[in-house]
């Protein structure tokens, strides 16, 4: 479960920045001073990248045996600016406090 949480805080972070750049730079750039570049080039990352982020929650939610409600509920978290960064808080949030804590070994 370690290696698919860290897949999925990762590529969280990177959609989340990629939609708040193509929101907050591309979107005004395209609109404002009609230069379309910046929502071309971010807006197709964007999309590919959140396929990952797609992926990458399902696997996470299959390894955690989340109820479909939770997993559809933090997929569409990359679709909303700044969402995705609480998504990752909560989600980061809810399986560390679910996961049972082993003691560490005591050194003699």
């Amino acid at each position: 479960m370690g290696g698919a949480l860290t897949r999925y805080r990762v590529i969280a972070w990177i959609v989340g920045v990629a939609l708040v750049v193509l929101v907050l730079v591309g979107m005004p750039l395209k609109y404002g001073f009609d230069n379309p570049s910046v929502v071309a080039v971010v807006g197709t990352a964007h999309g590919w990248l959140y396929m990952l982020y797609l992926a990458a929650t399902f696997d996470l939610s299959r390894r955690v045996d989340w109820p479909p409600k939770r997993m559809l509920l933090v997929m569409l978290a990359g679709t909303v600016p700044f969402v995705s960064f609480y998504a990752e808080r909560r989600v980061s949030h809810w399986l560390t406090a679910e996961r049972p804590r082993t003691p560490e070994p005591v050194a003699g």
